[in-house]
């Protein structure tokens, strides 16, 4: 009986799959981030934090945003541009982690890195 070859060792997770996880839903930052306990990368830590700053902000804005519909209801307009603009931004996130850049999203990015360099190192 001849004997089957053994199967190629994994390839080490460089942190991709926990960058590009980072920024799909709540639960899915989740599992990111008990992903990244495990396997610590710089590329995973980085998105992890770009992702953080992107939901708190989300978070923040649909706030006051709700206030100000109380206090002016005819600006619901601007709530589903407010949506796709973090949408777009999601998607910025997932493209640059899914190339394995640690390039931050558009013009909030920078302060998350300030805010957050130290989270998920």
């Amino acid at each position: 009986m001849q004997q089957q070859p053994a199967p190629p060792p994994a390839q080490a997770d460089n942190g991709k799959t926990t960058a590009i996880l980072a920024y799909c839903t709540l639960i899915g930052f989740i599992i990111a981030i008990v992903m990244h306990s495990s396997n610590k990368t710089r590329l995973g830590a980085y998105h992890l934090r770009q992702a953080l700053g992107l939901f708190i902000s989300w978070v923040a804005i649909w706030i006051v945003m709700f206030i100000i519909m109380m206090l002016m209801p005819f600006l619901f307009f601007v709530m589903p541009l407010i949506a796709l603009g973090f949408l777009v931004l999601l998607i910025l996130g997932i493209v640059n982690a899914a190339n394995e850049k640690e390039t931050p999203v558009p013009l909030i990015g920078s302060m998350f890195e300030k805010m957050f360099g130290g989270a998920f190192n």
